[in-house]
C-alpha cells in the first residue's frame, strides 16, 4: 500500500510557493482560494500561515502544541524512583508541586527522558545498553584482526570429584567468523588459558585444522589477564598488535560476542546440568539426580560444536558460506609458525619429573615414545604439554631446563614415526655392537710382523712424537713455557751469507820469533 501523503510537507511546499509568489507581485486572492480549498480551510487560515512564513524568511514553520516539560526537581524524583513515574508523581503531589495530571506527567517523562535512561534508572546500564547503536566494521581480510573473550559455561561438570562451571576462552576471525582457536579451564582463565588458546589458534596442522596463522591486529576488553605483560610479550614476539577496548563494551568485538551468545543456547541448552532450565516451585530442579558431564566429555562435546560451527553453519554477514568456505576463498596470504619453534610456547607444566621406561614416558594412563628415548631409559624427563591436545607433549632435563625433544601418544603414532623409531633402535644397536668389537680388538694384543731379528713392536703402540704429546697433555706440560734460548736449534747458514772468522785463543803481544837457519 502506498504511503499517506506528509500534510505537513504539502502545507510548507505550498506556502512556499505562495511567498514566492508575493515576492514577485503575482500573487492573487484565487490562488489562496484555491490552496485553501486543496487543504479544506478557510482562506483566513491560508493567510495565517502566510504570514507565518514571512516571519520565519519564506519558511513555513508551524507552532508547535504547547506542552508539559519537566523541572529538574522533577527529573531527580523519577531517578530517586528508580524510572517509577506513577511514584514519582504522587511524591510531588504530596509535597505541594505544581504538577500536572498522572498521564500529562507520564508524557512529559517519555519526552524528557529516551527509552534507554528510562531502563538504565530501572536496571542499570547494562539495561541501558541494550538501547544502544553500534555500527559495523569492515571485515578486511583474513588473519587482519581477531577477537577474543572469556565465556562462563552454563553446565555443571564435574571435575576431580567436584561440581563445577568451566569457562572457554575463544578466538574468533573477524574477516570469516571462523573459531581459530580456544582453551577450556574447569575454572576461571588467567594468563596460562589465554597463552593456550594463543598457542592453539596460532598452529596450523593436522590437530588444528586450517584456521591460524599470525593476526595482525587482536582485539581484547579490559581483562587483567588479556593485558598482563606475559600475554602482550607473547604477542609482540609475533608481531601482533593489541587492541585494548574500553570495559564493557560488546559492541567493540561482536564476533566473539556472537559465539558465545551461539554456544549457549546451541550446546549448552541441551546439557545435563544446565544452570538455566526451567525449575519447580523455590527454586528446585526439575531432575536433580541426573548426571553430570566429566570435565573430558564436556571438552569433547565443545570441540564438536567448533567443528560444527567451523564447517557446518552459515551465519548471515557470510552471505550463506560456512566459515571454512570464506576461509578458503580469501586469497590473503597467511603467516605461519610451526610447532617447533614454538614448543616452550605456552605450554603447561606436569608437576614432577617423570621417568622414561621401557614403553616410553607414561602420562595420564597413555606412553607417549620418540626415537630419541633409545638408551635412556631411567632418566627422569619434565613433561610440558598444549592442554586437550594429548596427542604430542614435550620433554624437558630437569635439571638444566634443555629441550630433549617432542614425543607422540604411542597408539596415535604414524607409520613414518613408527619406522623412525625402529631404525633408532638399529642404529643404538649398530653403535653398540661397534663399540663392542672395537674393545675385543683392542684387548688382543697384537705385534707387527718382522724380516729381521728384533724385538716384536706391538701394532697398538703409539708413535715416540703421539705419546710425549699425550704425555704432556696428561702433566700439563706446555713446550712454549719450558723452552729456554740455548735448547733451540739455530738454523743452517745460507751459502751467500759470509761467515766471520774465528777469533783467536789468546792475543799476540809481541809478533813471534823468526826460527834459525841450520847451517
Amino acid at each position: 500500500m502506498p504511503h499517506p501523503p506528509d500534510h505537513h510537507a504539502l502545507r510548507a511546499a505550498a506556502i512556499h510557493r505562495l511567498y514566492t509568489l508575493e515576492q514577485t507581485k503575482r500573487l492573487t486572492r484565487n490562488r489562496i482560494t484555491g490552496v485553501a480549498d486543496a487543504f479544506g480551510v478557510d482562506p483566513r487560515t491560508v493567510d495565517r500561515w502566510l504570514a507565518n512564513a514571512r516571519a520565519n524568511h519564506g519558511t513555513y514553520q508551524p507552532a508547535g502544541r504547547t506542552s508539559f516539560l519537566l523541572t529538574p526537581d522533577m527529573l531527580d524524583a523519577v531517578a530517586r524512583w528508580r524510572g517509577n513515574v506513577t511514584a514519582a508523581w504522587k511524591e510531588l503531589r504530596a509535597e505541594g508541586h505544581p504538577v500536572p495530571s498522572l498521564a500529562t506527567f507520564h508524557r512529559a517523562t517519555n519526552r524528557a527522558l529516551t527509552p534507554g535512561m528510562r531502563a538504565g534508572l530501572r536496571a542499570g546500564e547494562k539495561a541501558r545498553r541494550r538501547f544502544d547503536v553500534a555500527g559495523e566494521r569492515e571485515r578486511h581480510h583474513r588473519n587482519y584482526a581477531w577477537e577474543t573473550d572469556h565465556v562462563e559455561a552454563s553446565v555443571k561438570v564435574r571435575v576431580e570429584g567436584h561440581i563445577r562451571k568451566p569457562w572457554i576462552t575463544f578466538f574468533v576471525d573477524c574477516a570469516t567468523s571462523a573459531i581459530c582457536g580456544l582453551a577450556v579451564s574447569p575454572q576461571r582463565p588467567s594468563r596460562e588459558g589465554v597463552l593456550v588458546a594463543i598457542r592453539d589458534a596460532i598452529l596450523i596442522d593436522e590437530h588444528h585444522g586450517p584456521f591460524g596463522g599470525i593476526p595482525t591486529y587482536v582485539r581484547v576488553d579490559g581483562g587483567k589477564e588479556f593485558l598482563c605483560r606475559t600475554v602482550t610479550d607473547a604477542l609482540g614476539v609475533l608481531g601482533t598488535e593489541i587492541i585494548a577496548l574500553p570495559p564493557f563494551t560488546p559492541e567493540g568485538k561482536g564476533n566473539v560476542e556472537a559465539v558465545n551468545g551461539a554456544i549457549k543456547k546451541t550446546l549448552f541448552a541441551g546439557m545435563p546440568g544446565y544452570t538455566h532450565a526451567p525449575t519447580l516451585r523455590g527454586g528446585k530442579p526439575i531432575d536433580p539426580d541426573q548426571p553430570l558431564l566429566h570435565f573430558e566429555a564436556f571438552v569433547e562435546q565443545v570441540l564438536d560444536w567448533v567443528h560444527h560451527w567451523n564447517h557446518e553453519n552459515t551465519p548471515k554477514s557470510l552471505n550463506g558460506q560456512t566459515p571454512r568456505q570464506a576461509w578458503d576463498a580469501d586469497p590473503a596470504l597467511v603467516d605461519t609458525v610451526t610447532a617447533d619453534d614454538l614448543h616452550t610456547y605456552t605450554l603447561e607444566r606436569h608437576g614432577k619429573p617423570l621417568t622414561i621406561n621401557n614403553s616410553g614416558v607414561r602420562w595420564r594412563k597413555r606412553n607417549y615414545i620418540a626415537d630419541w628415548m633409545h638408551g635412556r631409559v631411567g632418566e627422569k624427563v619434565d613433561l610440558r604439554y598444549l592442554p586437550h591436545h594429548n596427542h604430542r607433549v614435550e620433554l624437558y632435563d630437569p635439571h638444566s631446563g634443555r629441550h630433549l625433544g617432542a614425543a607422540v601418544m604411542a597408539r596415535q603414532a604414524t607409520r613414518e614415526q613408527a619406522l623412525s623409531l625402529k631404525q633408532a633402535r638399529r642404529r643404538e644397536a649398530d653403535r653398540l655392537r661397534a663399540q663392542l668389537q672395537k674393545a675385543e680388538r683392542n684387548r688382543t694384543e697384537r705385534f707387527a710382523a718382522a724380516t729381521r731379528p728384533a724385538p716384536p713392536v706391538p701394532l697398538n703402540a703409539l708413535p715416540e712424537e703421539e705419546a710425549l704429546e699425550h704425555l704432556r697433555t696428561l702433566d700439563g706440560f706446555t713446550p712454549a713455557a719450558e723452552a729456554l734460548p740455548d735448547l733451540i736449534k739455530l738454523p743452517e747458514p745460507d751459502a751467500a751469507l759470509t761467515r766471520p772468522l774465528a777469533p783467536r785463543a789468546t792475543p799476540p803481544s809481541t809478533p813471534p820469533a823468526q826460527p834459525e837457519e841450520q847451517p
